[in-house]
């Protein structure tokens, strides 16, 4: 695909993940998407064949987004403790910086048939294990708790974060840097063995 097209196929994107964001994936239709950007409806469909799959992937991309940057971290160097505050910016800063992608995933991916939805489960829940991972990693090296249940800590992490797209951008004078920094903080104070 040339650079060309690949741009085009991103504004598609994008436009499509704005529609659904403000009007769920219900009350959205193609033509809606068409009209953002300014084409007939008829010549969406050579992106995406259906309202259904451009929904799809959508929702593919709200959840790589943190997979992305969460294998990125997980690959470097460094201890569970010092990789903390960068899972909660990986996780919380594309409410920030890719917002309509994922409110769509947290709220309409439910509206997607079966397989699709198993196949994006699937890819949620291999967020969730690295997560898990990380917590193994820190209870391994003395800085977490020894009791801590990492399959639920790493449930409560992810549903701490998805929290943040409900309020963020709603608080005055409140920064996405304020908001990694308390809940690092938060999270912290619950899961670090006292000797750490």
């Amino acid at each position: 695909m040339s650079a060309k097209k690949r741009a085009r196929t991103q504004e598609v994107l994008d436009a499509a993940a704005e529609v659904f964001s403000a009007k769920g994936y219900h009350g959205a239709s193609t033509k809606d998407i068409a009209d953002r950007l300014g084409l007939r409806q008829g010549s969406l469909y050579y992106y995406f064949p259906s309202k259904e799959q451009a929904l799809d992937v959508v929702c593919q991309a709200g959840v790589q987004l943190h997979v992305d940057g969460l294998e990125i971290l997980m690959a470097q160097p460094g201890s569970a403790l010092s990789k903390f505050k960068a899972l909660i910016a990986n996780h919380v800063e594309p409410i920030r910086d890719r917002r309509d992608y994922v409110r769509v995933f947290l709220r309409d991916r439910f509206d997607l048939p079966g397989p699709e939805r198993r196949k994006i489960g699937a890819v949620a829940r291999r967020y969730e294990d690295m997560i898990e991972t990380l917590l193994r990693q820190g209870i391994a090296e003395g800085a977490f708790r020894p009791d801590l249940d990492c399959r639920m800590t790493a449930l409560a992490i992810i549903a701490m974060g998805n929290g943040v797209a409900l309020w963020y951008g709603k608080e005055p004078g409140v920064t996405m840097e304020d908001v990694i920094e308390h809940y690092s903080r938060l999270l912290l104070a619950g899961i670090r063995s006292a000797k750490a």
